[in-house]
């Protein structure tokens, strides 16, 4: 049940993606699928490894039991979708990009007040205490920022 979640909330967010404020290139790309496949591999490991170290740290430091884990994994899978696809959506740095449509940061939000009421809440799922919530948010947003730095020397 918990997938079925984060691949909703996720293609709430890839939806919005296609009214978004990014410019086109002027001349056109060239595929080149190797530099492309090596980025794709990059962006799905870094993601691993920070889903893996919040888990991790929720296990190791927090001590929470395997329903919770459940529960943070769900909330960090969400959290670092986020990320990623603010990392990735435009050419530039995440702060030098044109500003996200209305619709991307509305999903965005709703895929993160959703996410964060049924994880908080209990609701289909262990609850997990909102300040747990809030750390990994925050972690999310270093986490999309660190992605973004090291994208940008690699290109």
């Amino acid at each position: 049940m918990l997938m079925i979640i984060v691949m909703m909330v996720g293609d709430l967010l890839g939806m919005s993606l296609t009214a978004d404020n990014v410019q086109p290139s002027p001349l056109p790309n060239s595929w080149r699928i190797g530099k492309l496949t090596t980025a794709a591999i990059f962006m799905g490991f870094s993601e691993l490894v920070f889903c893996i170290a919040v888990i991790a740290f929720g296990h190791f430091r927090l001590g929470l039991a395997i329903a919770t884990l459940q529960t943070l994994a769900f909330f960090t899978l969400v959290c670092g979708n986020q990320a990623t696809t603010y990392a990735i959506r435009a050419r530039g740095r995440i702060w030098s990009s044109p500003r996200p449509c209305r619709w991307l940061v509305f999903s965005s939000v709703a895929d993160l007040v959703i996410a964060a009421t049924l994880a908080g809440c209990g609701w289909l799922m262990q609850p997990l205490p909102f300040w747990i919530l809030g750390t990994v948010l925050v972690g999310a947003f270093a986490f999309a920022f660190a992605l973004d730095l090291v994208a940008g020397i690699s290109v």
